[in-house]
């Protein structure tokens, strides 16, 4: 038997046999078309099984190619199931989460804390006005996969204006106008980067497709009310997804702008990576440093002696809602 002929058997239904002791056979007008046999999603031992006999298989003197792709699209199948799953668990919280980075945030959503985040922010959308909304919360995890990650910009929590926030620190949606401190970066940028010109929208996708990690401390927010969901289990979470990347990467840049940012990658291990610190590019700050700090040239002259592509910071094409939508 082919291994192909051995994978399609593991996740195809058994029909049912009869009974010779059943009752007869109606003729074929009266006979009632029964439904067919659903073929449900492949159980770990199966996909265990699988694997198995692919080994078998790639060991063989013949090894035979439609083995990865029955395994590639069993897991896929998987990851499908489970992602529904969480969403019902998280009370429609854990939404639209990009593959990736299930083995990052899978161990931390099944933790006590993130189950009293998900009844807390649950709670709020009931009430209030919540940003951003649900399919948008972990957007960046869609935009860059994680073993894309080269940079990490940290920021504090959602813009809380309408129609602002979408799952990107620092960006806006399209049709919103440019934040001050994206507009302080953007200056900042036009001086360090010669070829640099300002966009005239505030949609910082163009980054984060890149490998730039653009991760707010908080993921949700109320409408008008900064830092309202401060402290409910966000900063558990994120403090987990950059603990993770120290660990389990290598020659990232973070760059921590503000006490608020530094505090929070305290850890990061600067002998393995490289990390920027100055003021926070706010009005009220970027004059104290921010202007000069020459951060996004630093990044790149980082990433290229670590034989890594530099970023673009000039690539920021404007995707209409359409687009944006059908990327999450």
């Amino acid at each position: 038997m082919s291994i192909q002929t051995k994978i399609s058997f593991l996740f195809k239904s058994t029909p049912v046999k009869r009974s010779l002791s059943q009752s007869p056979q109606k003729s074929p007008k009266s006979r009632k078309i029964e439904n067919p046999p659903v073929a449900s999603s492949p159980s770990s031992d199966q996909l265990a099984q699988a694997e198995e006999n692919c080994i078998k298989e790639q060991n063989s003197p013949v090894a035979s190619s439609p083995c990865s792709n029955q395994l590639a699209r069993a897991e896929d199948n998987r990851i499908k199931a489970l992602a529904k799953l969480h969403q019902t668990r998280t009370q429609g919280l854990f939404v639209n989460v990009g593959p990736s980075w299930m083995k990052v945030l899978e161990p931390e959503i099944k933790k006590e804390y993130f189950k009293s985040l998900c009844k807390f922010v649950a709670a709020e959308r009931n009430k209030y006005t919540i940003y951003p909304p649900t399919n948008e919360v972990f957007s960046w995890t869609r935009m860059c996969a994680v073993k894309d990650v080269k940079v990490v910009i940290i920021g504090q929590d959602p813009y809380h204006g309408p129609n602002q926030a979408h799952g990107l620190c620092f960006s806006v949606k399209s049709g919103v106008s440019i934040p001050p401190s994206l507009v302080n970066m953007y200056q900042e940028l036009s001086k360090d980067i010669p070829e640099f010109e300002a966009p005239k929208h505030g949609t910082l996708i163009g980054w984060a497709k890149q490998g730039v990690l653009l991760l707010n401390a908080c993921l949700t927010v109320r409408a008008s009310q900064a830092n309202s969901h401060k402290d409910k289990g966000w900063e558990k979470l994120t403090d987990a997804v950059i603990k993770w990347l120290n660990d389990n990467c290598s020659a990232l840049v973070f760059i921590l702008w503000g006490s608020y940012a530094q505090k929070k990658g305290s850890f990061i291990n600067q002998k393995k990576h490289c990390v920027l610190k100055g003021v926070h590019p706010s009005p009220l700050s970027a004059h104290r440093g921010f202007f000069g700090c020459h951060h996004f040239s630093k990044c790149n002259e980082y990433l290229q002696k670590h034989n890594k592509k530099a970023i673009d910071w000039n690539r920021l094409p404007l995707e209409t809602e359409k687009e944006r939508i059908n990327s999450l």
